[in-house]
């Protein structure tokens, strides 16, 4: 199962070239600059729902629930962005939209296998200080 931490690392550098190149390079309007944050949140609740409550199916459709919430929410810029990011950062923006579903559902099986508890929970305050920093920096 410690294969299925590849998308996360992956997702990781992504996400960090496009937070770091792209969005220095061009600066976030303040419908970015609050709603990264808020997508960064839909993440977050997700995995924590993961950390507090088992699993069950009752369980798994609440998860399922917040991760199809989760993948909608992210792409909600995506028409604006069309027309202020360059077609490189639109690029890197679609594998992120195909690892977000991804991640979440080696999370889930994590979860369900009772495997890898510390990495969901590191991935989880990795989460959480990523918004922290796109509150404060951008802020």
């Amino acid at each position: 199962m410690f294969w299925l931490t590849l998308p996360f690392l992956f997702q990781g550098a992504v996400m960090f070239f496009d937070e770091f190149y792209f969005h220095r390079k061009r600066g976030l309007p303040m419908w970015e600059r609050i709603g990264h944050p808020v997508d960064t949140f839909s993440v977050f609740v997700c995995y924590g729902y993961l950390l507090y409550f088992p699993f069950n199916l009752s369980n798994l459709y609440v998860y399922s629930g917040l991760c199809l919430f989760s993948c909608l929410l992210i792409t909600k810029d995506e028409f604006t962005h069309t027309e202020v990011c360059e077609a490189r950062e639109n690029w890197l923006h679609s594998l992120l939209f195909v690892l977000h579903p991804i991640c979440f559902l080696a999370a889930g099986l994590f979860w369900w296998q009772g495997v890898l508890v510390d990495f969901l929970k590191i991935q989880t305050l990795i989460i959480l200080a990523f918004m922290a920093y796109q509150i404060i920096f951008w802020s």
